[in-house]
Parts: structure tokens; sequence; C-alpha cells
């Protein structure tokens, strides 16, 4: 600024340039930048115009193809010009879905910016909705424009070619439905699903063609055209590195079998992957049940042959050394529970080949049996160690003290009939009890039991606090009531019919009432029973039965039975498996018609017969007064007493009559069944073996007593299927001799042939419950059987089988044997639209000369 001043200038001067410089020179830089901007924009019109003569060289169809994909890049983007706000939403091509349901799915709305994010997720959300083929949004002014084109409904769904599958079967697996939004990508994965469902049926060469027919009104028609094509069946399956079985003995104990001419009632030779997973699983147990630990299972697959007709299946192995088991040992964590008192529970011995399943049901055997003995957290665990070159595993079982859980809340759910309490009691928990594993099993088994629901399942959640438990038992109920009716014709009584009417769960309170009646030419009978399941809010069962009887066996026999009574039950449980009840009955009885007729020559050409009873049977004639004590001793360990599948029951009976009344005897009965699942074999849970036995005997305790034959036991109907009620065992015959009241060989004083039971009973029968083909859509089942069995040991109240002694009443006993009568035969239960049908067809292969046969049994009725 000194030099400045020196040369004669001014502050104020200086002041002046410089503001003239600061605000002239932004000005100048401007002016160069458009100059430069506007030397760009020619060059950029130069470039275009080369390249607009460029794309005048290209083919017609490389222009087309550019035009379509600019179309198909504005039908997915939004077309929009930056900046202002959007002051209306218009939209257009909507006929059936309603403008504010659009407006809705838009993530913009009136008052937003015209921004490509937002616009862009409006588009992305509208085309998620599936309810439109094309979407356009496009800006006028400041109004957003949506142009739509709706998808169009499903009027039908049809499906043509299907011969295996029925249209509602492929309808659950599809997600279209009549009136629904129709959709490109769902008739697309739709096809595929029909796919894997022909797939699951073995049906892999099966094509599925989708078809649309186009209605009025924008509906549409889809039409799945299927070619079913064959089965592709298995038809080999192999085993690579099985040393110690053969290929034989490992087919067996899979479920895929290998095709042949008799699986036609079978679908285990239909490839299934799943199927194939089970066969794994199946060979793993099978092998650490016969002692191999280290077994594993290298690969399963299947391979479609060339022609897409069949497959072969491969099971690639390593079997590993075989063990026995060396020291076995327990060892206790649990106050109270010592080696010595377990130590009895162990079923397994040493030496014997490792078995990983006896091992595990022993454990749950231990631990159950320590949960009900007043250790309700104990857990048995079990713990190997291999030896591998002495080849032997020692085993420990580990009791330890399991986490503490309490019931603090149970939840009934899905009963609409039975009521709370009577669901209640039958749980082996109540709020408040200790809770385990063992219990919510118990708990699903005893509400099943019960037979009052369809499906039974229990849910437990976490409590208030972590060793609280809630459980919620859903259930869903099914007709306990029965309306059943009978019919048909025998030699016995004639044309007959059954009417019973029986509530199981009447008014839902658990109390099991009935009717139960019997009309025929030769029969009458009727039952009026009323049981109590929880008598007196406790655990006993009491009920109370009042009846009458009369038989006239006029066909076959020459005296009829008249009985009415009452009788009065009392059982109770002494744990889940074991019970016991009794019962009291106060019975009059009468033998009638017992006095000789007339005599008649028509019987058999060899001499006459008189049509009266046999001498045994006027022997039993009058009245006689029962009363009679019964108890049953019942051990059931079956899974199910409705519909059993697996386990066994034991079931011991005696009577004692005496009790007042002028009969006196004692009678013994004990009965057992077993039932073996073929799940392993057959890969279905209708394939039940199922074995009974049986034996009785009875004795009178008195002389003076009155003997009568309608106390004996008699054997035969649903004892001894293929013969008739009574119609096997001891019988009064004819005399064939001479004397002054004999014609050509015959002694008519005999009378006539009577079935007069016996002491001595044993029945025996092996029976296979199968499936019909498609019998679980039709509601069939079948069954073949065995039944064996004899009754011998007379009991009259005097033997008359002196032929010096006796004169005119000498009547011989026949039938009096411990030869077994043996048939066979067939049945058919069919659950038809008017009731439950029950046929059974038995041949005797075994009978002795005189026996009464009964080749067909039939009967039906209705639940409701």
């Amino acid at each position: 600024m000194s030099g400045l001043r020196s040369k004669g200038f001014r502050p104020v001067a200086v002041r002046l340039v410089l503001l003239a410089s600061v605000c002239l020179f932004p000005a100048a830089t401007n002016v160069a930048e458009a100059q430069t901007s506007q030397q760009h924009k020619t060059v950029h019109r130069k470039a275009t115009r080369k390249k607009a003569s460029h794309g005048h060289v290209q083919s017609a169809k490389k222009v087309a193809a550019r035009h379509s994909a600019s179309r198909a890049k504005k039908t997915h983007t939004a077309q929009y010009l930056p900046g202002g706000i959007i002051q209306s939403i218009l939209v257009k091509g909507n006929s059936r879905i309603e403008t504010g349901t659009v407006l809705s799915y838009m993530v913009v709305q009136p008052g937003d910016s015209f921004n490509k994010n937002g616009l862009n997720r409006s588009l992305k959300t509208l085309y998620a909705t599936g309810l439109f083929r094309d979407i356009t949004i496009e800006r006028q002014g400041s109004t957003l424009v949506v142009n739509l084109v709706e998808n169009p409904v499903v009027d039908k769904i049809v499906f043509e070619g299907n011969h295996s599958l029925k249209d509602n079967d492929i309808l659950k697996e599809v997600d279209l439905k009549p009136r629904a939004v129709f959709s490109s990508q769902t008739v697309a994965s739709d096809r595929q699903k029909i796919l894997n469902l022909y797939a699951k049926h073995a049906r892999y060469g099966a094509t599925v063609t989708p078809q649309i027919i186009r209605l009025s009104n924008n509906r549409v028609d889809v039409v799945f055209r299927i070619n079913e094509a064959r089965q592709t069946l298995v038809k080999k399956i192999a085993f690579v590195g099985n040393k110690s079985f053969s290929e034989s003995a490992l087919s067996s104990v899979i479920s895929s079998k290998e095709t042949a001419w008799y699986r036609f009632f079978s679908s285990a030779d239909e490839y299934n992957p799943e199927r194939m997973r089970y066969d794994a699983e199946l060979l793993r147990r099978y092998y650490l049940h016969n002692g191999f630990v280290d077994f594993k299972l290298i690969d399963a697959t299947g391979e479609l042959s060339p022609d897409h007709k069949t497959f072969y299946i491969t099971f690639t192995i390593k079997e590993g050394p075989r063990y026995r088991l060396g020291k076995i040992d327990v060892r206790s964590d649990v106050h109270g529970v010592t080696k010595k008192m377990l130590k009895k529970h162990i079923e397994l011995f040493k030496n014997q080949y490792y078995d990983g399943t006896a091992i595990q049901n022993n454990a749950n055997d231990m631990q159950e049996w320590l949960q009900e003995s007043g250790h309700p957290f104990a857990l048995v665990r079990t713990e190997i160690a291999r030896n591998p070159e002495k080849k032997i595993v020692n085993l420990l079982y580990d009791v330890v003290q399991g986490p503490r859980v309490y019931v603090e809340r149970i939840d009934i759910n899905g009963n609409t009939v039975t009521r709370d309490p009577v669901i209640r009691r039958n749980l082996p928990m109540a709020e408040g009890d200790a809770y385990t594993p063992y219990d919510r099993k118990y708990a699903k088994l005893g509400l099943k039991d019960l037979g009052y629901f369809k499906t039974v399942t229990i849910d437990q959640t976490q409590g208030s606090a972590p060793d609280k438990a809630n459980l919620a038992v859903n259930v869903t109920e099914k007709p306990t009531g029965e309306f059943s009716l009978g019919g048909g014709y025998s030699t016995d009584v004639g044309v007959l019919g059954n009417l019973g009417l029986k509530q199981h769960n009447l008014l839902g309170t658990g109390l099991d009432a009935g009717f139960s009646g019997t009309v025929a030419y030769y029969e009458k009978q009727a039952d009026l029973s009323i049981t109590d399941p929880n008598f007196l809010g406790r655990n006993f069962v009491a009920g109370a039965d009042i009846y009458y009887m009369q038989n006239n066996y006029q066909t076959y026999q020459s005296y009829n039975e008249d009985q009415y009574g009452l009788s009065l039950r009392l059982g109770y449980a002494f744990n889940r498996y074991l019970s016991q009840s009794w019962t009291y009955s106060l019975v009059n009885r009468k033998v009638g018609n017992a006095m000789p007729g007339r005599r008649y020559c028509s019987y058999d050409p060899q001499g006459c017969l008189d049509d009266t009873p046999s001498i045994y049977v006027q022997d039993a004639a009058g009245w006689s007064l029962l009363s009679q004590l019964s108890t049953t001793v019942t051990y059931d360990r079956r899974d199910n007493r409705v519909n059993p599948r697996s386990g066994y029951v034991l079931r011991a009976t005696g009577d004692f009559a005496g009790l007042g009344g002028n009969t006196k005897y004692l009678r013994g009965k004990f009965s057992a069944a077993y039932y073996i699942p073929l799940d392993s074999i057959t890969a279905s849970h209708d394939w039940t073996i199922q074995l009974k036995s049986g034996v009785g005997y009875m004795g009178d305790w008195s002389s003076s007593g009155h003997r009568s034959i309608i106390d004996n036991f008699y054997l035969g109907g649903d004892s001894l299927r293929g013969f008739l009620q009574g119609g096997v065992g001891p019988r009064s015959g004819h005399y064939r001799g001479s004397g002054a009241n004999c014609s050509n060989g015959w002694c008519p004083g005999a009378g006539q042939e009577d079935l007069l039971g016996g002491r001595f009973m044993y029945t025996a029968s092996a029976q296979l419950n199968f499936p019909f083909p498609f019998g679980d859509k039709l509601g069939m089942s079948g069954r073949g059987f065995i039944d064996a069995g004899s009754l011998t040991g007379v009991r009259v109240k005097r033997l008359h089988t002196s032929a010096s002694q006796d004169g005119k009443d000498y009547t011989p006993i026949t039938g009096n044997t411990y030869t077994p009568r043996v048939a066979g035969g067939l049945g058919l239960s069919w659950r038809s639209p008017f009731g439950l049908v029950n046929i059974d067809g038995a041949v005797p292969i075994h009978k002795e000369r005189g026996d009464r046969l009964y080749p067909i049994r039939f009967g039906f009725g209705q639940q409701f």
C-alpha cells in the first residue's frame, strides 16, 4: 500500500479496482463454460447422427429385438421425470379389482415426490400380489398413471387322463383353485407338484401338459392333460459289502421288494425314495440288533433303467466286527437308588451278542420302574465302551437325576361332547404333579383307550418358570354311540335278527349304557346295562345288568332254556397294566320241555326214535337258582385296547357258585392274546398277526349241588369258527343193539342227541389281519385264520352209560375226546354306507363224527 501511495494512488481508488475484479471474473468464467458446453453439444449431435447412420444398416430382426427389449424394460420400470410432487394417482385397466385395493398396495401416495426408488417398489409390490399380468407406471404432469392388465379368474380345473389317482387326490396337492386368480407361475408350480405326486406312486414316466382355455369376462379353464405311464417298479435290489448276512436275509429286513407277479396287492415293489430312507434305518437297526456296533450305510442309490420302466436299488454297507457284551454295570447318582435295586431289573447277560434295541428297551423299563417307585425325575442312560481287539462292549446303565418339571396348567381343547372332568380323570397327572415324558406317553394312550376320540395330541409349552410346564390336550371327538343290526339264518335258532343300542359316553359323562336284544324263531334275549367308569369319583368301575333270555333249541336239542336275573359289577386298576373286576350274579334258570314225547320213524330208515330229550336233559329239567361271585384279573400291555396292533394281554377268571342258591361249582378260565405288527416287512400298519389261546376247567365242590348242563363250557361259534356254538364236545348218543324196546337194532328209549357241554376246554387261534387293495378308501379289511380247540369231560347229574344197569335209559356219550378240531377260513370287515359288515367263512380241517358245523357267520351294524 505504501508503494501505491508513492505513485499518487489514493486508498479509495484501490478499493474500486478490487471490487471490479471480483465482480467481472465470475462473469467471464460463465461465458467460457457456455462456449465449452456448446462445443460438447455439437460433438454429441455429430456422434448421434453417426450412430443413427450406422443403425440404418442393421438387420430388421435386430431392430425388432431391441424394440421388444425396450418395451419389456418399460413394463418393469417406472417411467417418470424427476422432480415435483405427486398430486394424484390415476388407476386404469382394473375391472374386477377395486381402485382402493390397488392404491393400498402402492408404496408412493399423493404428496410424495416422483422418486425412482418409491415408484419401482410400488411396481414390484403390485406384481407380487399375483393379480396382474402387466403393469406400467408413467407420469402425466403431476399425475401418476398406473396402467393395469388383470390376470384372469379360474373358472374350472379339469384333470384328464388320470386313472390311478382320483381328481380329489390331485386337487389336494395343487395351489390353483376355482375362483382363484390365474397366474402362469402357479400353473407351472402345480404341474411339477402333480409330477411329484405321480413319482410317489412310482410313475416316473408320467407327463403333465397344462392347457388354458380362455372364456368371456376374463375367465379361464385350466386343463391338466395327464399321461400316467406305467409304474416304475423295482427290478433288482443289491447289497454291497455284506459278509455276515446273505442278500435274501437283508432283503427280508427292508420294506422295498423286487417286483413279482404275486405282489399285485402290495406297493412294496414301487420305487419310493422315502421308503429307501426307511429301509436304510431298518438295516441300521437290524445290524445293531445283531451286534454290529460299527455298522455304517455308505450309500443307498436308486438307478432308473434306460427305458424308464424299472429301478435298480443298491445298498452299500460296511458291517464292521460283531461285538458281544462284556461287563454290565450300574451307576446311580439318585438318592435312595442303589445298584442292588437295579441289577435285578437287568434283562441282558454277559457274552450275548450286542443288541441295541434290547439295551434301550431295558433302560426304558428300568426308568419307568424308577418313576413309578417314587423317583419321578430319574433318568436311565446307557453308555458303551468298545474293545475292538476283544470284540466286546462294556455296558453301563447310568441313573441320574433329571430336571424337575411340574405341571402348572392343563388345557383341554376340542371336546364338544365329552366333559372336561371325564378327560382329566383319565390323565396320569394333574396340575401340580411331577411331569415326565412317560406321563405324556401314557396320557395319550389312556385317552385313546376310552374310544371317544379320533385323534389325541398333547402339546407341551414352557410355564411361568423353567421348572413348570403347561400341557394342551387336543382331542377330536368321534361317534360313541352304536346302533347295530344283525341278521341271518341258522339251523339252531332259524331266522334271526339282532338289535343293539349303546352309548359309550352318555351325555359326555363317560357312562356306558346300552340295550341289546335278539329275536329269532327259537330264541329271545334282552339285556339292559349301565357302567360308571369313575364310581363315587374314585378308581372304581361299577355297573349293573338286568337281563332275560329264552332259548328254544328245538332244531338240534330237545329242551328250552329260560333265564332272568341281575348282576352287579365292580372293578379297579392297580396300575396302568394290571386290573381286577368282581361280579355278583343272581339268576333264576329253567330247563323246560324235557318230557317224553311221541315216537316217530322218519329220523333214520333203520329204526324209530322218540322226539324226546335225552335222559341227561331230563335229569337237568326244572328251575335252579344261581348265586355266583366271579373275579377277573387282567394284565394288559397292548398298544391300543380298541384296535391293538402290538403287545399282549393275559386274563384269568374264577367263578364261585354257592353263595346261596342250589348250584355249587368252581370254574376257572385263562386266556392270552399276543399281537405282532408286520410294519418292518410290509411297510404298512394294516398287517398284524394275532395269536390267541385259552383254557378252562370247572369242578363241583359239593355233591348236593344241582348240576345243570347250562353251566358247562360250550365250544364253537366265535371261539371255534366253522363250528356251531356248542357244536363241539360231549353229546348224548343213540344205542344200536337189541332188546324188548328196540327195533331193527335201534333202542329209541335213548331219546334225541343233545349237546351236553363239558368240564375242560382249550382253544388256540392264529389270525393274519391284512388290508385289501384300495381298502382304506373303501373301508374294507380282511383276515385269514386258523382256529383249533376241543371240549371234553362229561358233567351231568348222573351217567347212564351202563347198558346192563340202566336198561331203557341207557344212553352212551360221544364226542368226549381231547382230539382238537381245526378249521381255517377268511373274514371280511366292511364299513359300508349302512354300517359295519362282518363276514367270516370257515371250512373244517379236522372234525369228529357228530360235530355240528356252521360255515358262514354274518352281521352288520351302524355307528352314530
